[in-house]
């Protein structure tokens, strides 16, 4: 008689397009989160949490990732029927909430909230699909003054988390300059805009990729279509070439300041009066924020900012990083895109039937954490704790009160919960740990009143290159009263 098969062991590997955080990749993150806390507070902004997962319903369908499962978001079925989904951005649970508690929440209601997102889309190099982010929004304020203090927000919270002036810059448009533009060649009917909204979708998110494909490959797609380095087809919008190329020039027309680049929309514009409601307020916008010291050396009108998410209805705007980074291959690039967001005047109308107007903007933790490290403002290396070794198992208690007190006196400490018999394994487990100091107190030293202290960082230095004088001039050892321990610690901690 055959035996039963063992059950397959599981395989120990995270799901594709998906990865796990350790130590100083989570420290570091809580730490930037903190500081941009800090900003949104100092502005008004309160802390909100919502619920990783929102029924599909009130999500809505948004995304530009129409090809995939359930356009782009991870859904299933609960036993009542209903479709539930993970959340894929911040705003659209916002929205929910803002209809939920509209009789309690006040007007207007600015929060500010942060946490994983989960979109199922195609993973890559450095895409993955969960991600961090970072949101401010204020519900019900219809003036721009609201999507001029979001840009000036997002520009101070760069800077205190460590991007100076001249490595970024923030992009302003607004989606009536490109249903303006939309109109000007033909993919926009004011009376139905039903009509053509798919050729207009194939040519938002064509000029989205405008960074990645270029006006040539853009205009591909604004025409007949495009085929991709893997032989992929790309339907087009089907634009003349004529139109293609006035368009892609018109988004293109970031001129040498401000006033022009909105002079220059005017004219172009002058047919559509809705594209020029869009240039009134980007002439607005562009005045509140000189008026508040925000000039065009952090935030500049630029009508190539499309942003993919389709619940946008006014201003939109993009922090995008100007200091050059190598990519796997040693190439130069620029670091690219790090925050975006805009205005969603009709996303709460959704749920209540009014209008409810809103904007907001969403920071990209990961990219903004890569580009810190790029940097170098962070080090990608967390400081392990104090380690404090045990030579004597029945002497537990003194090393536990060793620790104690360290940690007592504000220095992260641990002791040693392994099998102490190796000590060599005790100090293998400290570097491993990123310890920076052990303590050491054997039978002797405790009959002494006495601590041996080690540090981990210098004797890791001599030891790679110091010559026997420096040995002695520095010791990475040193033997201190028990009473002196904490202050030792301390002493060499700050050194």
């Amino acid at each position: 008689m055959a035996k039963d098969k063992a059950p397959r062991r599981p395989r120990a590997e995270t799901p594709k397009g998906f990865r796990d955080y350790f130590g100083a990749e989570v420290t570091e993150r809580a730490e930037m989160l903190a500081t941009i806390a800090e900003v949104y507070r100092a502005h008004g902004f309160d802390p909100l949490e919502t619920s990783a997962v929102e029924t599909v319903e009130a999500l809505g369908k948004f995304l530009p990732d129409v090809d995939r499962p359930n356009e782009g978001v991870f859904a299933w079925q609960d036993e009542g029927g209903d479709w539930l989904a993970l959340r894929y951005d911040m705003t659209a649970p916002l929205a929910r909430v803002a209809a939920q508690f509209r009789n309690d929440l006040p007007a207007p209601y600015r929060r500010y909230t942060m946490g994983p997102v989960w979109r199922n889309e195609k993973p890559g190099p450095g895409r993955f699909r969960q991600f961090y982010q970072c949101d401010a929004d204020t519900v019900g304020a219809p003036s721009v003054a609201a999507d001029a203090e979001i840009c000036g927000m997002l520009a101070d919270a760069l800077e205190a988390v460590g991007i100076p002036r001249g490595d970024y810059i923030v992009r302003v448009n607004n989606r009536k300059v490109l249903d303006g533009i939309m109109e000007c060649v033909g993919l926009l009917d004011p009376s139905d805009p039903e009509i053509k909204q798919h050729e207009r979708g194939i040519a938002m998110r064509a000029i989205d990729k405008m960074d990645r494909f270029g006006a040539a490959g853009v205009e591909q797609l604004l025409t007949s279509g495009r085929k991709d380095e893997s032989g992929d087809f790309t339907d087009g919008a089907g634009l003349e070439h004529l139109q293609a190329v006035w368009l892609t020039t018109t988004l293109m027309q970031r001129l040498s300041s401000n006033e022009e680049t909105i002079a220059g929309l005017r004219q172009q514009l002058a047919n559509s009066s809705r594209g020029i409601e869009g240039v009134d307020e980007l002439e607005l916008i562009a005045s509140l924020l000189d008026s508040q010291g925000y000039g065009p050396d952090r935030i500049v009108i630029d009508p190539s900012v499309v942003r993919g998410l389709g619940y946008y209805t006014g201003p939109v705007f993009e922090a995008e990083l100007t200091f050059e980074i190598l990519d796997e291959k040693g190439r130069k690039r620029q670091f690219g895109s790090v925050a975006g967001g805009g205005r969603y005047d009709d996303l709460v109308k959704r749920f209540t039937g009014q209008a409810v107007p809103a904007t907001g903007v969403s920071i990209g933790v990961d990219r903004l954490l890569s580009a810190l490290r790029a940097k170098g403002r962070i080090g990608g290396v967390a400081k392990g704790p104090v380690v404090v070794t045990v030579m004597d198992r029945d002497r537990m208690g003194d090393y536990l009160g060793m620790a104690s007190e360290l940690r007592r006196a504000g220095i992260r400490a641990e002791v040693y919960l392994g099998n102490p018999k190796n000590f060599g394994n005790q100090l293998k487990y400290a570097d491993k740990r990123e310890s920076p100091v052990a303590i050491i107190q054997g039978t002797d030293e405790a009959t002494r009143g006495v601590v041996q202290i080690k540090d981990l960082v210098l004797g890791a230095k001599i030891a790679a290159s110091a010559s026997l004088e420096e040995w002695k001039e520095q010791p990475a050892q040193v033997e201190v009263t028990r009473a002196d321990m904490v202050a030792t610690v301390k002493k060499m901690l700050g050194a």
